[in-house]
Order: structure tokens, then C-alpha cells, then sequence
């Protein structure tokens, strides 16, 4: 295989974070978080939030999400999110076991992102109705299902609704750095200033093993965060192995760096396609994920030439691209290369 760019999950984990894990291995420590590196971890969140947070660890992404929204909604509530989203479409249904079924409401808008009318409709529907789910919360997902970033303008219009409708709001951040550059805005201005009460912080696919933050800005979730992630299964007994992960992921400004790199190399692979005769590009990439429509046969030729990607789940030709912190730029070169020659020959 010349190059894949399937997803970001498929790039290994920083040098620097096995290095972590490595020292961190060294010793004894106290266990279930209360040791040193995870109180650091805790230290440098809040400064990078620039506000004081409640940092819960966990190793994957559908743990992050789905616990955090379990502590915002009753069984007999609704989740509003995007009818795209990853939390409606790919986190099986560990939503409704973890928040004991409660319903999540598909949201319509263009580019995967709500549509701040809609939600105000679905928000006030059947208030108080014994017979209908009740509007409990809100989840964006930044960076969004089709490689979309939402402005800080298009976060607070959804908020603002949210708000007044009493509702919390949680972001899937599995993405959260590669969105933060596309935009140029600071940590706490894409979440609390912005109106998010919890933020799923990913880190695994940008360079982290396995690590991910749930970072709460709203305190009164926290006391039940801790015990639906006991009870999930969640907390792990040695934590510090998570934790040093992250640290590594923060020093250095190496969540930035790779995040940056990946955006850098969709931004490449993007303005090449668009020069390719025939290929329509679906949704602009703001940050590392890009969905295009390829013409008959392009798909079969760059598979046979050794690259791999991913497929849309809408209209057949339609494929996904995804760079990471791994892609290097002679690959997205010689992909651009194999599909402008694929046209060169039909002609």
C-alpha cells in the first residue's frame, strides 16, 4: 500500500507519548487517579481552558461522549444532536445504554451542523408532556461529521438557544485541536466562553495510544461524572498510564503541532483535487477530512495503485479522506498525481 487515508485512527502514537508512558511505567503510584501525573494533567487543562476544570480520564472517545452526556440527561429525555453526527451514527447504541435510553433527536442544518432554527423548534416541542421525551441537552460535534468547523458566532447562536431552554451543551471534541487551528481561536473561546458546559477532548487521534479528557466547566455534572465512570467501567486502576499520555500530549505544544500538520496536509490534498477534472468536492475541509465525489471508476484505479480511503455514507461515488499528524506530503502529492492521470487517460 502506497498511502492510506482511510482515518486518523490509523496513524500510531507520538514518540514522545510512549517515551510517557515509558517513565511513568517506572515505580509505584497511587492508583485510580490519585496520582501526581493525573493532578498535573488536571493543572495543565485548566491553564490551557484558562479556567479551573474537572478533568475525567478515559481511554476512548465513545467513553468520553457518552458518559459525559449521561450526566446531563434523565432516562426519560431527549439528546438533541446533528442527524449526521458521530454520536447519532457510529457510537453504536452505547448512548442509550449509558444514559439507561434515553432518545437522541436527529437535528437538521447544512454542512452536519444544527441549524439553530430547528433546534429552537425541537427545544420547545412538548414541554412538560408526560407523553414525550423531554429536550434534556445539546452535543456539536467540532470538527463535524463531513470535515466542517463550526465559528465561535455558529457555537453561541446554538448555545443561546440552549440556554434559554435550560439545556447543557456538550462538544464532541474528538477533533477539538485540528478545529481550534482551522479557526485561530484560544481553548476557552471554542468552549466555555462560548457556552459549552463539557468538551470530550480528544487526543487519540492526534497522537495520543489511547487518552482521552472529558473537561468539565460546569461543576454541577462533575460529582455524577465520577460515579457513572466508576460504574461504566471506566476508571482505570492505573491511571497515571493515561495521564502521562496526556501531559506528553500537552508539553510542547505537540497537540498543536500535529493537529496542524494534518490540517496542512488536507489543505494540500484539497486544492489538488480541485484541479482534477471531474472530481466534485462535497463539503470544503476546514480541517482534516474532506468528502468528494470521485468520477466512475477513479475510485477502482487509485485502489489499484495502492491507496486506501474511506466511503461516504450518502451517494454512491462519494469517498472520505482523512490526513493525520502521520501523512506526509509526497503521498498526498502522488494521490493527486494518480488521480490526474486517471483523467488524463479518459480524455
Amino acid at each position: 500500500m502506497k498511502a492510506a487515508f482511510t482515518s486518523d485512527n490509523i496513524a500510531g502514537a507520538s514518540a514522545s507519548v510512549f517515551n510517557a508512558m515509558m517513565e511513568a511505567e517506572q515505580g509505584d503510584s497511587m492508583p485510580y487517579g490519585n496520582d501526581d501525573t493525573t493532578a498535573e494533567v488536571t493543572t495543565m487543562l485548566s491553564d490551557l481552558f484558562e479556567c479551573d476544570v474537572d478533568v475525567y480520564l478515559v481511554s476512548t472517545g465513545t467513553a468520553a461522549n457518552v458518559l459525559s452526556i449521561s450526566a446531563m440527561t434523565p432516562p426519560w429525555g431527549s439528546v438533541l444532536c446533528h442527524s449526521e453526527s458521530h454520536l447519532l451514527n457510529d457510537e453504536s447504541s452505547a448512548p442509550e445504554f449509558y444514559t439507561n435510553g434515553a432518545r437522541f433527536v436527529g437535528v437538521s442544518g447544512s454542512d452536519a451542523k444544527i441549524n439553530p432554527v430547528e433546534l429552537q423548534r425541537l427545544v420547545s416541542q412538548k414541554v412538560g408532556d408526560v407523553h414525550s421525551c423531554q429536550p434534556s441537552a445539546v452535543s456539536i460535534s467540532q470538527v463535524t461529521e463531513v470535515g466542517s468547523v463550526y465559528s465561535l458566532a455558529e457555537i453561541r447562536a446554538i448555545t443561546e438557544v440552549a440556554k434559554l431552554a435550560g439545556l447543557p451543551v456538550h462538544m464532541d471534541g474528538a477533533r477539538f485541536a485540528n478545529a481550534l487551528l482551522s479557526l485561530g481561536c484560544t481553548p476557552a473561546e471554542m468552549t466555555w466562553k462560548s457556552g459549552i458546559d463539557i468538551v470530550s477532548f480528544g487526543a487519540t487521534k492526534n497522537g495520543t495510544m489511547a487518552s482521552e479528557a472529558i473537561v468539565v466547566f460546569n461543576k454541577r455534572f462533575s460529582k455524577e461524572l465520577g460515579f457513572r465512570r466508576k460504574r461504566g467501567g471506566h476508571l482505570h486502576s492505573k491511571m497515571r498510564l493515561l495521564s502521562s499520555q496526556m501531559k506528553a500530549y500537552l508539553t510542547d505544544d505537540l497537540w498543536r503541532i500535529n493537529a496542524q500538520h494534518a490540517n496542512d496536509m488536507m489543505a494540500l490534498m484539497q486544492a489538488g483535487l480541485a484541479r482534477v477534472p471531474g472530481i466534485k468536492i462535497q463539503t470544503p475541509a476546514q480541517a482534516n477530512m474532506l468528502f468528494c465525489t470521485l468520477p466512475v471508476g477513479m475510485a477502482d484505479h487509485l485502489m489499484a495503485e495502492g491507496f486506501a480511503f474511506g466511503w461516504g455514507r450518502w451517494e454512491e461515488g462519494v469517498v472520505r479522506l482523512v490526513t493525520s499528524f502521520r501523512t506526509n506530503q509526497e503521498a498526498v502529492e502522488a494521490f493527486i498525481e494518480s488521480a490526474n492521470r486517471f483523467e488524463v487517460s479518459r480524455v
